[in-house]
C-alpha cells in the first residue's frame, strides 16, 4: 500500500491567494508602466460575473494586462524565484509546512495540486519538497515565450481530480493499492476530498467547514 498526500496550495499552504500577487510582483519587477492597466481589471471581473467568460478566460485576461502577451520564460524566471522566496517568507502557514514534513517522513509521496499557474507554482513546490506538481498550465511557444492561453482546463474542481487520476494512471498506481490523504481549505476541492481515503479541511472557508462537518472530515486550523 503506497501512501500519498495531496495538498491544495492557495489558502491551504499559503495564507492568501498567490495569483494576483504574482501578477503584481511581475508588474513592479518588470514593467511598472503596466500599472496604468489596473483600471481595466474590473472589466474582466464584470464579464466573469455576467458569465460571459469563465475562470479560465478571467485568468488569461488579467495575465494579458499585467504580464503581457509574450514574455520570455528565461526573463521571467529570476522574478519567479524571488516571488517564491517571498511566498515562503511572508505568505505561508508554518503548521502547513510542518505537516508536509510529517507526511514526507511518513513515506507519503507529496503532490501539490492547485489552480494557480504552474509557471510559478513549481518554484514554490521545489522549496517545499513536493514530488509532483499539478497546476494550471500556460502555453509556451517554440521561442520560449509565455502566451495568455491555458492548456486544457483550469486545474480546479473536477478538472483537478481528473489531473490527479491521470497522474496516478501515468505512474502505474492502482487506486485500490493507495492510501490518499488530501488537504484543502475550499469547497471547490470537494471532488478531490471525496476521492481521498482521508480528507482534512485546513483553516476552511465557511462552506468547506459545513461540508467537512457533514462528511465527518477532520478539521484543522493552521492560522
Amino acid at each position: 500500500m503506497q501512501k500519498i498526500a495531496v495538498y491544495d496550495m492557495d489558502r491551504t499552504i499559503t495564507r492568501s491567494g498567490t495569483y494576483t500577487p504574482f501578477l503584481l510582483h511581475m508588474v513592479f519587477a518588470r514593467a511598472p508602466w503596466r500599472l496604468i492597466m489596473l483600471p481595466l481589471l474590473p472589466l474582466g471581473f464584470l464579464a466573469y460575473g455576467l458569465k460571459l467568460i469563465g475562470r479560465k478566460g478571467l485568468k488569461t485576461f488579467n495575465q494579458r494586462l499585467l504580464l503581457g502577451s509574450k514574455p520570455s520564460v528565461h526573463d521571467l524566471q529570476p522574478h519567479i524565484e524571488k516571488f517564491a522566496d517571498r511566498v515562503m517568507r511572508t505568505n505561508s502557514y508554518r503548521r502547513a509546512i510542518d505537516q508536509i514534513e510529517l507526511d514526507r517522513k511518513d513515506g507519503r509521496r507529496l503532490i501539490l495540486a492547485t489552480a494557480s499557474y504552474e509557471l510559478y507554482v513549481r518554484a514554490i513546490a521545489q522549496r517545499l519538497g513536493f514530488d509532483d506538481v499539478l497546476a494550471t498550465q500556460l502555453t509556451v511557444d517554440p521561442q520560449g515565450r509565455v502566451l495568455p492561453k491555458i492548456i486544457g482546463e483550469n486545474c480546479y474542481d473536477t478538472a483537478k481530480l481528473d489531473r490527479i487520476k491521470t497522474l496516478l494512471k501515468e505512474q502505474g498506481l492502482a487506486r485500490d493499492r493507495l492510501n490518499i490523504r488530501a488537504y484543502s481549505d475550499h469547497v471547490s476541492d470537494a471532488p478531490m476530498m471525496e476521492f481521498a481515503d482521508e480528507a482534512i479541511a485546513t483553516t476552511p472557508s465557511p462552506k468547506m467547514r459545513a461540508l467537512a462537518q457533514k462528511r465527518g472530515w477532520e478539521i484543522v486550523d493552521w492560522s
